[in-house]
């Protein structure tokens, strides 16, 4: 009897090494939802704009709140984006975005709520509510189509006031102030003025006086650098990933990430495939080549922006894009560059949910987050670096510089 039970303990053994690992692996969801998680970028509000309810689980996209809070997300970052291509107002189209968010968040008072501070984020956690912030992805709605420094400036105020806690100087179009990675990059504008204007400093200053995160994803590598000489706070990278791993302009290259950990900042990285896989853009060119007189038809008959576009592309080509997808391990490959190269305590996660038209395998949407927490805990991460990935790191910023 003895010697059968041996038998059996020294079966299961390899078995329960290989289900829950001998590593602390198996309470990665216990870490996972002990820690706090904070999101800086998720798209998901113009779903909003479409009349989706978040506040029920659905089916389409990525997240909603039921979805957020199964991910365990404690603090999310709604991105404020309004369409530059199609809407002629952005500013009014922003402060809508923010009106949409505030008649959630009251309708769903029991599960979320604003916040503007650190002091009124940990009380709503306290309640065991979702936070959420707002960042606004792009400076074009204090722009707008008037170039008038001193409205540009009462506009800014305006936003602080509205609770928009981070700024992304430029989406890929460019500002009068700010040039963009997109426009720094095209050959057609090689000898064109990049970076700063003397109002962009101005401008940067102006959000470390009043409590807004400087923002340098989508911007130009001049624009990068101009901003890093200018603030007097730490910048966040609010969805980007290494350039090293996938040479996108979206991306930033080691001189960067060592910059922002020098400054104290955070680089939130982007799950995007094509900002994470050096071989997804070549995959999806040859995707949509197949697809061509389908794609041109979309185009030309649809009314949205371009933003709706893409995702009605999306969907018509979500079999192929299933095909291509790049595995979790290559995303976390991103975290871990970044994490070796400047360190752990400026590292956190910006997914890009809802704005972006592929995700990488096992991160199908906001629950799948808890991965995460198990691939890099299996990577020898420690309990506190992955916690401090997860929000932590986050939170030290935001304090910092939002108060």
């Amino acid at each position: 009897m003895k010697n059968c039970l041996l038998r059996n303990i020294f079966f299961l053994l390899p078995l329960t090494a290989f289900v829950f690992g001998f590593s602390g692996v198996s309470d990665y969801r216990k870490i996972h939802f002990d820690a706090v998680v904070a999101d800086t970028h998720n798209d998901v509000v113009q779903r909003i704009m479409k009349g989706e309810d978040i506040s029920v689980r659905t089916t389409k996209g990525h997240s909603d709140i039921p979805r957020l809070k199964e991910g365990g997300v404690d603090v999310q970052i709604f991105s404020i984006w309004a369409p530059p291509d199609k809407v002629p107002h952005s500013y009014e189209y922003a402060n809508a975005m923010i009106d949409s968010m505030e008649s959630l968040a009251r309708r769903s008072s029991n599960a979320m709520g604003i916040a503007r501070n650190s002091s009124e984020l940990e009380s709503l956690r306290k309640q065991e509510k979702l936070v959420a912030l707002y960042g606004m992805e792009g400076a074009h709605p204090i722009e707008d189509s008037t170039i008038n420094e001193e409205l540009e400036l009462q506009k800014l105020d305006h936003f602080y006031k509205r609770g928009v806690r981070y700024i992304t100087l430029t989406w890929n179009n460019s500002v009068s102030w700010a040039t963009s990675a997109s426009f720094e990059t095209d050959p057609a504008n090689q000898n064109a003025r990049k970076g700063l204007t003397d109002f962009g400093k101005q401008i940067v200053r102006k959000m470390n006086e009043l409590g807004i995160m400087v923002d340098i994803s989508h911007v130009g590598e001049q624009t990068f650098w101009d901003v890093m000489k200018t603030t007097s706070m730490p910048v966040i990278a609010s969805h980007s990933s290494v350039y090293n791993i996938c040479p996108h302009r979206r991306n930033l290259k080691d001189e960067q990430l060592k910059a922002i950990a020098e400054n104290g900042g955070v680089v939130f990285i982007n799950f995007n495939p094509g900002f994470i896989d050096s071989s997804y853009q070549r995959k999806e060119k040859m995707i949509r080549a197949n697809h061509q007189t389908e794609i041109e038809e979309i185009t030309k008959n649809f009314s949205g922006n371009g933003f709706e576009r893409d995702h009605k592309i999306s969907e018509l080509l979500n079999a192929e894009y299933e095909k291509i997808r790049p595995s979790l391990s290559i995303l976390i490959d991103h975290i871990d560059y970044a994490a070796k190269l400047i360190g752990a305590d400026h590292v956190g996660i910006g997914s890009d949910f809802d704005g972006i038209n592929a995700v990488p395998k096992e991160m199908d949407d906001v629950t799948y987050l808890p991965n995460i927490t198990r691939e890099l805990l299996k990577r020898g991460y420690s309990e506190e670096d992955v916690k401090k990935i997860l929000g932590g790191n986050f939170l030290r910023v935001f304090k910092e510089i939002c108060g």
